[in-house]
């Protein structure tokens, strides 16, 4: 058994924060769009029109359905020290890496179409990168842990 280093603590961490994001900005979007709208999880139908609400939720749908079972059975598997564990994980890390690309680029590219107030325009350029980044670190992370796991 390896020692779980501040790297691991890291991963944990975030990906137990994530989860708990994922949960009350997603899945709540299915059950009750307009209270994540409240909450400022999700954006209004006058921020991305109609299209875009049919899109949120159907990422929503998704992320409850495979991705945030994926997060968390990885947590668990990981804190278990589990293979199944590291596999789960690096699954949505993977996910984690690329879906706020998507939603920054579509973001930034079409300013007419999805109209954010100027705020959300600087916090999520701040922020989507940095989750993008979380996700890349833990694969890597992942990756190199495994390598030490094998050669104990």
């Amino acid at each position: 058994m390896i020692k779980k280093n501040i790297g691991f603590r890291i991963l944990i961490g975030f990906g137990i924060l994530l989860s708990l994001l994922l949960l009350c900005g997603q899945t709540l979007a299915l059950v009750d769009y307009d209270l994540t709208v409240e909450l400022g999880l999700q954006e209004s139908v006058n921020e991305v029109g109609e299209v875009g609400i049919a899109f949120a939720k159907g990422f929503g749908f998704g992320d409850t359905l495979i991705y945030i079972p994926l997060l968390v059975a990885g947590i668990i598997g990981l804190l278990k020290n589990k293979n199944w564990g590291f596999f789960l994980m690096f699954g949505a890390l993977a996910i984690t890496s690329y879906w706020p690309m998507v939603c920054l680029y579509a973001f930034l590219s079409d300013r007419v179409a999805i109209t954010l107030t100027p705020d959300k325009y600087i916090s999520y350029s701040l922020l989507l990168p940095l989750i993008t980044i979380y996700g890349l670190w833990g694969m890597w992370y992942l990756i190199n842990w495994e390598k030490k796991l094998a050669s104990v």
